[in-house]
């Protein structure tokens, strides 16, 4: 599938790092670093505008390294990038540890998959297919 990208920053193009790799890494573009404190939160530039065909998604997901390492992770995950938006793609970051975590230009700050999906449309009933499981939610099912 090709994607139409412009890329305003002065990385490459996210690219899958293995041939088995379901996401690409998206850099941030920053004049000058950016520290967010514990809790804090800022939107990331990533120099990134791209034209995704109707019927695509694009989903941008916490980096498990960046999460694990430093507490850093995407605070809306997954974020939906739209077919129809046109603007820059922003990573929203938040910091859940307890130190302040400093953020390079260049550095890696998110991973991007894009996904098929579908438009669903309703219908309305006044019954749904009995199951096993029922009402049940919220860990109902048993399984630890």
């Amino acid at each position: 599938m090709n994607i139409k990208i412009i890329n305003k920053s002065s990385h490459n193009l996210p690219h899958y790092e293995t041939s088995a790799s379901a996401g690409m890494d998206l850099r941030a573009n920053l004049t000058e670093s950016i520290t967010l404190q514990p809790l804090g939160r800022a939107i990331i530039p990533t120099g990134l505008y791209m034209e995704l065909p109707v019927g695509i998604e694009a989903q941008v997901r916490p980096r498990s390294g960046l999460a694990a390492k430093k507490g850093v992770t995407v605070l809306n995950a997954p974020g939906t990038i739209d077919a129809d938006y046109r603007g820059e793609i922003g990573v929203i970051l938040v910091n859940l540890s307890n130190e302040p975590f400093t953020i390079e230009n260049g550095e890696r700050i998110a991973q991007m998959v894009i996904a098929i999906h579908e438009r669903a449309e309703w219908l309305e009933v006044d019954t749904l297919t009995k199951t096993d499981r029922g009402s049940g939610g919220f860990g109902s099912t048993g399984i630890k």
